[in-house]
């Protein structure tokens, strides 16, 4: 399972910040550390009103106004990436447009990310779907129909079909929980026969951790330094002793989803003979007497039959004398 911590654009827009962010993305045990590269002039018209939640979280008029003040570099991805390097995590950024397609291309991402908000983005999706590059594509405020549109077009310009990884998102910041409907997983996966995962914008870390008990492949969960900053992810996002504790939470979770085969695992077979009854005498039997219900009872014992031969048991003569307590053999 991968988990992608994702820092976004939680640095706001200071180069030294998303370097804590890795540092902390690092520390964690996360997969991957992902930003957002984007230019604001070319993502968003000086129009462009701002959502409900970065009304409340940034204040800014405008997208472009808020955008503006959150993006970073080439020069600051390229220093991020070598960062990653050394801290020990992936480096990942969603493009939001054609040029920062081009870009992380060349940086060497090994996968390219789909955000939500693009999966109607036709230009962009043929730019990831060339790379050539494996694809996790969010599907928040998507149809199936648009998903699988979306999934067209990025297979048709070179995307490997079997690299593909579906997230379900619902995108909203942060998301209520009677909107999560973490069961839409298994719809993803049972339409288009692909790798599904889950990009979290709850508050806390249960509904990601209820997602990789469904089977999720990837988990995607924001996180920040100070969740009282100022910017449109950070309230909706942990800090990094919630990363932490999301990371061990969903490898705990992966690891006990262990094999499908129902057996008695190694750690409890042994503790078959003390944990099982067998048949033992309920009072003292001689040699020839039948065996039956008034003579014979079930209790914990070492060394004795299943109850289950209750029956065969009971059609049997006892083949020597047995004290009370005592397991029955034949």
């Amino acid at each position: 399972m991968i988990i992608i911590a994702e820092a976004g654009v939680n640095h706001g827009g200071s180069l030294d910040v998303a370097r804590r962010l890795v540092d902390e993305a690092a520390g964690s045990g996360a997969d991957y550390v992902k930003f957002q590269t984007f230019n604001a002039d070319r993502l968003v018209t000086s129009r462009s009103a701002t959502a409900d939640y970065q009304k409340r979280n940034c204040g800014a008029s405008s997208q472009l106004e808020m955008l503006r003040r959150l993006e970073l570099s080439r020069k600051d991805f390229t220093a991020l990436s070598r960062h990653c390097e050394s801290a020990g995590i992936r480096f990942l950024s969603t493009p939001f447009d054609v040029e920062s397609v081009a870009f992380l291309r060349d940086l060497g991402v090994d996968m390219m990310k789909v955000p939500s908000g693009e999966i109607t983005d036709l230009p962009l999706l043929r730019a990831v779907g060339a790379t050539g590059l494996p694809v996790v594509m969010s599907t928040g405020m998507s149809t199936l129909a648009e998903t699988e549109n979306a999934l067209m077009a990025l297979v048709e310009a070179g995307a490997p079909a079997d690299a593909i990884t579906l997230l379900h998102c619902t995108t909203e910041y942060p998301t209520p929980y009677p909107e999560v409907n973490l069961r839409a997983m298994k719809t993803l996966s049972d339409a288009f026969g692909l790798p599904v995962g889950y990009s979290d914008h709850t508050v806390g870390i249960e509904v990601s951790v209820a997602a990789a008990a469904l089977g999720a492949t990837v988990i995607e969960k924001h996180f920040t330094l100070d969740k009282a900053a100022a910017g449109p992810d950070h309230a909706a996002s942990l800090d990094p002793a919630e990363l932490r504790e999301l990371v061990c939470a969903v490898r705990n979770v992966e690891a006990a989803l262990g094999s499908p085969r129902k057996l008695a695992g190694p750690s409890e077979r042994k503790n078959l003979t003390v944990a099982r009854k067998c048949i033992v005498a309920s009072r003292p039997i001689r040699k020839g007497e039948r065996f039956s219900d008034d003579n014979l009872t079930a209790k914990r014992a070492a060394g004795g039959m299943s109850p289950m031969m209750w029956d065969f048991v009971c059609s049997c003569a006892a083949p020597r004398d047995f004290e009370t307590d005592e397991p029955i053999s034949l």
